[in-house]
């Protein structure tokens, strides 16, 4: 399959050294502004992290979009607070919540990959990328929460998975409007 343009390429033409730090730097925002959203939920809070991630990775492409995760975690570990609720730290990196901050990374790239081989167009296509990439990132948060708490797998798909499930279909669907009502507006402006 071709490669599509992902919406920020559309948008700014050719990435220049600058525009892609900018990226990086304005997509590690966007994720840590999701991440002071949060509903409290044990042993994970649910946030919009989520929502920011894949909208990332949807409008910014594979790469640029895991290097925005990548920022972000950096940024965290160093001490800004950017995690959940104004988290931060190396402990962050390795409590109940890690294998979430990880699985953003792939999470980001998948949803980028997506774009740009063009599967993520249109309502249904962009809300099905983003519902794909959304369910993976349960793989890595299930499978650390069984590593890092007494939970068994059972018990951390009921904690760390279950209870969000709806919530993220909806995120899903937030992301599939925003992209494609941005689609819409770059269309209506050109």
């Amino acid at each position: 399959m071709a490669q599509s343009q992902t919406l920020l390429q559309a948008s700014f033409g050719r990435r220049t050294a600058l525009m892609q730090a900018l990226i990086v730097l304005g997509g590690s925002a966007v994720i840590a502004l999701g991440a002071q959203i949060s509903v409290p939920m044990l042993p994970v809070p649910m946030t919009l992290q989520t929502l920011a991630v894949a909208l990332v990775g949807l409008t910014a492409g594979s790469r640029l979009g895991a290097m925005a995760v990548i920022a972000y975690l950096i940024e965290g570990a160093m001490g800004l607070p950017v995690f959940s609720g104004g988290g931060a730290g190396l402990a962050w990196l390795a409590g109940p919540t890690a294998g979430f901050l990880y699985g953003f990374v792939a999470m980001a790239w998948g949803a980028g990959f997506l774009a740009e081989r063009g599967l993520a167009r249109g309502l249904i296509g962009t809300f099905l990328s983003a519902l794909l990439v959304t369910a993976l990132l349960y793989v890595p948060g299930v499978l650390w929460l069984t590593a890092v708490t007494p939970l068994d797998l059972s018990g951390a798909v009921a904690r760390g998975a279950v209870p969000f499930l709806l919530g993220d279909a909806v995120k899903a669907a937030v992301a599939a409007l925003i992209v494609t009502g941005g689609w819409s507006a770059l269309r209506n402006r050109a």
